[in-house]
């Protein structure tokens, strides 16, 4: 090997250990979101960052093993993520037009809020 692919191999794999490291923290982070979230719109978008995370932690992966495969299983999961936020915010769209007292409740403290300035 040359002295460039001795170099390079060991930066690849310092980078992927770097970028697990980072969605690790990412992961945990958006998981008190997601348990904390104030609303349910919070904690839609918080879902959503958590399929984001685990496509990140698929790629990682797929890269430090050379197993190729794992991006195609990580675009996959992008697109049924995609299709789960969107039910979601459907979901959340007809709570509120159908008048539902606890997401009136959740937007009225959240306008609460706002004034408040928290």
């Amino acid at each position: 090997m040359t002295p460039f692919e001795t170099f390079s191999s060991g930066f690849l794999e310092i980078s992927v250990k770097i970028a697990l490291a980072l969605l690790t923290i990412s992961f945990i982070i958006i998981v008190v979101r997601t348990v904390k979230g104030p609303s349910l719109p919070d904690r839609v978008v918080a879902l959503d960052m958590l399929v984001a995370v685990g496509i990140g932690f698929i790629a990682a992966i797929g890269v430090s093993t050379g197993f190729y495969l794992y991006i195609d299983i990580a675009i996959t999961l992008g697109l049924v993520g995609f299709l789960a936020t969107v039910a979601f915010a459907r979901f959340v769209l007809n709570r509120g037009l159908a008048g539902d007292k606890t997401i009136m409740d959740e937007v009225e403290q959240s306008i609460k809020r706002r004034e408040a300035g928290q």
